[in-house]
């Protein structure tokens, strides 16, 4: 059974420049998530933090428009691809999946045809009321009852179905919050700097989760700073997503007095993400893909922000950003040769 250090920030406060302690922590879809896919492959999942604390998530990271229903997110993505014919031409920003009620588009499509349109009806209508909230940064529900796109239902049938995502997204919030405080490892974790080099050898892979604490207490981490050099001396996977890549800027220096990992393809929480996102607008102290160029590594985003992307290069496995979160988990499960969920290969995580 493969031995997975699952390293997580147990940092409360974080220094923005217009909100000096800011509540931080770990981000909770990407902890659970990634925690549920090692466990379920059948991996002993060993929850550490740098000093032991019990970690904890952070309050933005909870909020219900970060924990909308896959399925709501997939019926989305249908709609949203239909604005361009080329991909790499949609630009869908943070503030239009958050706060524009598009990603409410499936339970809008399933009233439409409760009222007799056909899927197909109902999807064109909605995928032309969304393009006109996504370019012209108006509400969808605003859009379809003032350019007459309502498709006959009522605004009262209209609200509803956005309401009623909200409540669905607060609830799986809810319940991975429960999740998380029930497992033992997230009470009562394992403190990175009792562990001596011999039982850091013991593990067979690094997980880090994100969220904005890893880029207080494991960017520059001694004890971090042994188990990444230890891992990748044996060649083990390293594996890190969204902010947990900050894990990586501890890295030791090699013998040439390189990076550890200059030279390698990686991906993190992009500059763009981060200058979209609440935390993110209330000033940085430091911006972590600037940083991990900076340090040497060959940056490698995906097409557009928010988009779902892995890069693996040799024994290093980075995500951008929690869309990315099942995706990484299973690459660094294939690097263990552990087996992936049913979910996982039925959905391809393209």
């Amino acid at each position: 059974m493969p031995r997975i250090a699952y390293l997580v920030s147990s940092a409360r406060e974080m220094d923005f420049r217009d909100s000096p302690k800011h509540p931080t922590g770990y981000w909770a879809e990407e902890a659970i998530k990634s925690y549920e896919r090692f466990v379920a492959a059948g991996a002993e999942v060993v929850v550490i933090t740098p000093d032991g604390k019990p970690p904890v998530a952070d309050p933005y990271g909870l909020e219900p428009i970060f924990h909308y229903p896959d399925e709501d997110r997939d019926f989305f993505a249908t709609v949203y691809r239909t604005f361009h014919q080329d991909p790499e031409d949609i630009r869908i920003t943070l503030r239009q999946t958050t706060e524009l009620e598009l990603v409410a588009c499936r339970r809008i499509a399933k009233r439409l045809t409760d009222a007799g349109k056909t899927p197909a009806e109902a999807h064109a209508l909605l995928a032309k009321a969304a393009k006109i909230a996504w370019r012209q940064d108006r509400l969808l529900v605003d859009v379809m009852l003032g350019e007459k796109l309502d498709g006959g239902l009522s605004e009262s049938a209209l609200r509803e179905a956005v309401a009623e995502l909200e409540a669905d997204s607060q609830a799986l919030s809810d319940e991975r919050r429960a999740k998380l405080d029930a497992i033992p490892g997230f009470r009562s974790p394992v403190a990175l700097s009792d562990l001596s080099d011999a039982e850091m050898a013991e593990f067979d892979a690094v997980f880090a989760p994100g969220g904005h604490g890893p880029m207080v207490d494991l960017a520059d981490n001694p004890d971090a700073r042994r188990l990444l050099g230890i891992l990748h001396a044996k060649n083990k996977p390293i594996g890190s997503l969204c902010h947990g890549v900050a894990l990586l800027l501890s890295a030791p220096e090699r013998q040439d007095g390189q990076w550890l990992f200059e030279g390698y393809r990686l991906t993190s929480f992009t500059d763009e993400e981060e200058d979209q996102n609440r935390l993110g607008k209330l000033g940085m102290p430091w911006y972590l893909d600037s940083a991990l160029k900076n340090a040497g590594a060959v940056f490698d985003d995906g097409p557009f922000a928010w988009v779902s992307h892995v890069v693996v290069d040799r024994n290093l496995i980075t995500g951008q950003q929690p869309n990315s979160t099942e995706a990484t988990a299973d690459a660094l499960l294939k690097a263990l040769n552990l087996p992936l969920t049913a979910r996982t290969v039925a959905r391809g995580h393209a």
